[in-house]
């Protein structure tokens, strides 16, 4: 996925979730719009760099967003969630996820199950079960190049995960994938120290047949890319 109309800066401070002040290499400071409705956690140091997208749009009461921010000075990630299933839908396509091949169609946001859902992407061929695809985002680095999820209690996500275990009931596949574009990260597990409860769901959706992987990125200011599998330890 290419990134556009770019440029680079300080990060002030995060604040009511969805904005941010930056200090641009020139010295102008600009508030602007934060895509990212997680805490954010270890994403949001003051004094990090970050690269942010200028929209275009005039009538946009933010003109810009924020895209990337360097993570102990070495590591980037993207903190615009709203990307993740682009992302991934593009790595399907290009084949990059060995394990959601041989599908004709890819539909988003179908709803589904019993609790007023959509699916992230649902995957359909003749011959073959549905694929029922949820995606979550995977920014939280904690020691040893361990990525973990959710970054705040997730009573969605939770959500999430017995609809994909319904799916699995009825006969259909279901996909839990990890979208990890931080280059930090080297593994994924539940942030069973953040919400204990969604480690332990995932852990019975597991057991009920929902399948779970993780793929990696590579990340440079003008490009973000699904590049590499990675290990999810339970």
């Amino acid at each position: 996925m290419q990134l556009e109309n770019m440029q680079s800066g300080r990060l002030i401070k995060r604040y009511k979730r969805f904005l941010a002040d930056i200090e641009l290499d020139d010295g102008r400071q600009l508030t602007v719009h934060c895509p990212n409705t997680g805490s954010m956690k270890n994403c949001a140091d003051p004094g990090s760099e970050v690269w942010i997208q200028d929209s275009g749009n005039p009538q946009r009461k933010y003109l810009f967003g924020w895209e990337l921010v360097q993570v102990e000075g070495r590591f980037w990630a993207c903190i615009n969630t709203g990307r993740a299933n682009a992302l991934i839908r593009e790595a399907i396509e290009t084949g990059v996820i060995s394990e959601l091949q041989g599908y004709d169609l890819i539909r988003q946001e179908v709803k589904y199950g019993d609790e007023n859902s959509r699916i992230d992407l649902l995957l359909e061929a003749s011959q073959r079960p549905l694929c029922y695809v949820e995606i979550k985002n995977v920014t939280l680095l904690e020691q040893h190049g361990c990525g973990t999820f959710p970054d705040a209690v997730t009573s969605r996500g939770a959500k999430h995960l017995r609809e994909l275990m319904l799916m699995v009931a009825q006969g259909h596949r279901a996909v839990l994938m990890f979208c990890v574009p931080h280059t930090g990260i080297q593994q994924v597990s539940p942030a069973d120290h953040i919400d204990p409860a969604y480690g332990q769901l995932l852990r019975e959706a597991v057991a009920a047949g929902v399948e779970v992987y993780a793929y990696g990125a590579t990340i440079t200011p003008q490009e973000v890319t699904i590049s590499h599998p990675l290990p999810v330890q339970l």
